[in-house]
């Protein structure tokens, strides 16, 4: 097919399209005219006529002649058809002459034009002076040469005129042409996708597409045949924006150039993105006639675009919203309520025990129990609701318009918290293992007078530990109360880690005597003493430590102080083992036995006078590497009892592969004894294993005579409480020995000298 900005393409299209014209106008003229030249006897005009038909028939229908021999045999009739009139009409045929110099000028060029520019004022000149034709020229009617000679001087001139003008706009359009094709072949070779199409005055009407380059056809899947001449509409689909669609619309009925990006779909269907700058084309004074819209393929940057998004703002995990995302929204839910426009809430979920599955089957298993976790929570609530997953197994869901009355909106939360734990504990199977998703549900609402988002997660998150410390899987609506405790225990760790330093915490000895009362031990007991003198108890601040950590370094302090505690006692004269508590969190470290040892080497303290007291939760969890670390530190001589037996879990068959020192009744049993019969039972149930397993045994709370006297007729063992004595500081605690010692000595000295005296 030639290209449509061929100057010799468009002269082949023009001479076809001039043969098929003087066919049908030739024809039709001569069967009018050809009865008129019957009757005037003008058969040779009536035979030239016909001729000329029939030989032009014959140029359009031999194709296979060449272009310019088709275009000459066309000339040639007409000039002879030419000479034909005017030798039979006369000089009112002139004009036919006038045919082929101007023809030739259009189809082949100025040199053949020119030549039968000549040609035609050569017959003219032989034609007149011959007397053929009769050319009037006032003044030389008796000289034809003459009149012959001006005739072919007009017609030179005019047909010069013609043919010059002919050629000179054929050349000009030749050279525009050309540059046409050249730039029509750069846009078509662009990267970019180009298109021009009609403008239409109305949105939805169809703009016909005149134009298209090739990246356009390759990056869409059309052909040219299938995208030109169709409308602009076969570029949308779904997923194409129509404000977008708008907005280019009404910039360019305007006339203003414009450019936004929005999703294109190619022939198969697919979806891409496009960046476009529409320019509105329009004649000057004319309405916009035509669009010319340049597209860059922006899909691959809008892609890293989205995924920058997505990590920014969704969990890989699960792809939920993430904490950022979150606060986002519970910001715009804040603003709501404030407006009057509803109340929302936010439900604070903590998956129960989950780092216990984490543990036992790796975290491909927890990763795929929180990727249900996170299609449950999805599906439980609303489409406008936002599940977030804000880290660890910690979510969070957001409702709003909840209505405007407190108590119902309250109630709905409450209703959906439970909906959402029910749809969590639905039965799941994991690689074959059954499970159950357990979660602590903390609800906070969001009303008019409401804190800020970091509040509200803040109180949800609150209420979630206490439905958490309430026992799990439960629901727990927040409470401003909840929020001071919160903070109470806040200050309260905050305050224990500054104590620790700056010297308010200190050690009392409590003194374990055996039957006799005499001193068998001592226990190390903590003392927090404020700077402005105010007590705070070990039941209060204790629990603090172990839920914040600070009983790890506080752990390391209070072996510090025994083994000060026992280098004093045994400067004075008044060595004893000394007991002190260890915390399973501080067990559990992995460098405990390390410390311990560099504790002992750095103050030289020996470790046999030491007997750590542990209770019976640490045996529950990793029995085999609480043996084994237990193990360690008894070969460095430190001794182990049970604080507090009889309380908690034992496995008692655990108890026999440990390296047990002692046991310790605690003080609930010993409340009681001898007068209760199911404490006193369980007080000799424990003092008859500990016989048979040949392990020390202390009584705590001993705080009534009845209570000592039971205890030495029934096994002996140490005790421990009021009735003794009451915990002291080390330096009265060494006043205390070296009174009660001076006693002891002045009591034997008195009892020699009786004897004596005997």
């Amino acid at each position: 097919m030639a290209n449509v900005n061929d100057i010799a393409a468009w002269r082949e299209r023009t001479f076809t399209s001039l043969l098929s014209v003087v066919l049908v106008v030739g024809s039709l003229s001569t069967v009018a005219i050809f009865p008129l030249l019957v009757s005037q006897g003008m058969w040779t005009v009536a035979v030239a006529d016909t001729v000329a038909l029939v030989w032009i028939f014959a140029v359009w229908r031999l194709g296979k002649l060449s272009y310019t021999a088709r275009v000459l045999h066309f000339l040639t009739v007409v000039y002879l058809l030419s000479v034909v009139l005017m030798l039979t009409v006369g000089a009112a045929s002139l004009s036919y002459l006038l045919g082929p110099p101007l023809i030739a000028s259009i189809l082949l060029g100025m040199r053949p034009a020119m030549l039968a520019l000549v040609l035609g004022a050569a017959s003219l000149v032989a034609l007149g002076a011959d007397g053929h034709i009769v050319l009037h020229v006032p003044g030389w009617e008796h000289d034809p040469l003459k009149a012959s000679l001006v005739a072919a001087l007009n017609y030179g001139t005019i047909g010069a005129m013609l043919v010059l003008t002919s050629s000179t706009l054929l050349k000009g359009l030749s050279r525009s042409l050309s540059d046409l094709e050249l730039t029509s072949a750069a846009v078509s070779r662009l990267n970019d996708l180009v298109l021009i199409a009609k403008a239409a005055d109305a949105q939805q009407a169809p703009q016909p597409i005149t134009f298209a380059n090739d990246a356009f056809l390759r990056r869409t899947g059309y052909t040219r045949e299938e995208i030109v001449g169709h409308s602009l509409h076969v570029l949308q689909g779904p997923e194409t924006d129509p404000a977008v669609l708008k907005r280019l619309f009404e910039a360019l009925i305007a006339g203003q150039p414009c450019n936004d990006e929005l999703i294109c779909y190619t022939r198969a269907g697919e979806t891409f993105w496009v960046e476009l700058e529409a320019v509105p084309f329009s004649r000057a004074g004319e309405p916009t006639s035509h669009w010319v819209v340049v597209g860059r393929d922006i899909t691959e940057r809008r892609m890293a675009a989205d995924a920058i998004h997505r990590l920014a703002f969704y969990d890989v995990l699960t792809g939920l919203p993430n904490r950022r995302l979150l606060m986002e929204r519970l910001g715009a839910v804040v603003e709501q309520a404030r407006a009057g426009n509803g109340l929302g809430a936010v439900l604070y979920l903590d998956l129960d025990n989950f780092k216990d599955i984490n543990d036992a089957r790796g975290h491909a298993v927890g990763d795929a129990l929180l990727g249900h976790a996170a299609t449950r929570l999805a599906q439980a609530v609303r489409s406008c609701d936002t599940v977030a997953r804000i880290g660890g197994d910690e979510f969070v869901v957001l409702v709003d318009g909840l209505g405007t009355d407190p108590a119902a909106a309250a109630q709905r939360a409450l209703d959906l918290a439970g909906l959402v734990g029910s749809a969590l504990g639905a039965p799941l199977d994991l690689e074959g293992q059954p499970y159950r998703i357990a979660s602590s549900i903390g609800v906070t609402l969001v009303q008019r007078d409401c804190a800020s988002a970091h509040d509200l997660l803040r109180e949800a998150d609150t209420a979630m530990y206490r439905a958490k410390s309430g026992g799990r899987n439960g629901v727990v609506l927040f409470e401003s109360a909840m929020l001071a405790e919160a903070q109470h225990k806040l200050t309260l760790e905050r305050d224990l880690a500054q104590a620790l330093v700056s010297g308010e915490l200190s050690m009392h000895l409590q003194l374990q005597v055996d039957h006799g009362g005499a001193p068998a031990g001592a226990e190390l007991l903590m003392r927090w003493r404020r700077a402005d003198g105010s007590m705070v108890r070990p039941d209060i601040f204790i629990p603090a430590a172990e839920s914040s950590g600070i009983i790890v370094p506080l752990g390391h302090w209070v072996l510090r102080q025994a083994c000060a505690a026992w280098l004093a006692l045994d400067r004075a004269g008044h060595p004893m083992p000394l007991s002190i508590n260890v915390s399973p969190l501080q067990f559990r470290q992995p460098d405990f036995v390390q410390q311990v040892r560099a504790i002992l080497l750095e103050t030289g303290a020996p470790p046999e006078q030491l007997i750590f007291e542990v209770t019976e939760g640490l045996l529950v969890e990793d029995i085999a590497q609480t043996i084994a670390r237990m193990h360690e530190l008894s070969a460095l001589g430190i001794r182990f009892s049970v604080d507090d037996f009889g309380t908690g879990y034992s496995n008692l068959a655990y108890l026999k592969k440990m390296p047990l020192y002692e046991l310790k009744i605690d003080k609930s049993f010993m409340h009681d004894t001898p007068h209760d019969e199911s404490g006193t039972a369980i007080v000799q149930s424990i003092l008859s294993m500990a016989g048979h397993l040949g392990l020390r045994v202390v009584a705590e709370g001993i705080e009534s005579d009845a209570q000592a006297c039971y205890l030495k007729s029934h096994g002996r063992p140490y005790m421990q409480g009021f009735l003794y004595h009451r915990p002291m500081p080390l330096d009265q605690l060494l006043g205390w020995l070296d009174d009660a010692a001076g006693g002891a000595a002045a009591a034997m000295t008195s009892a020699a000298s009786d004897t004596a005296l005997v």
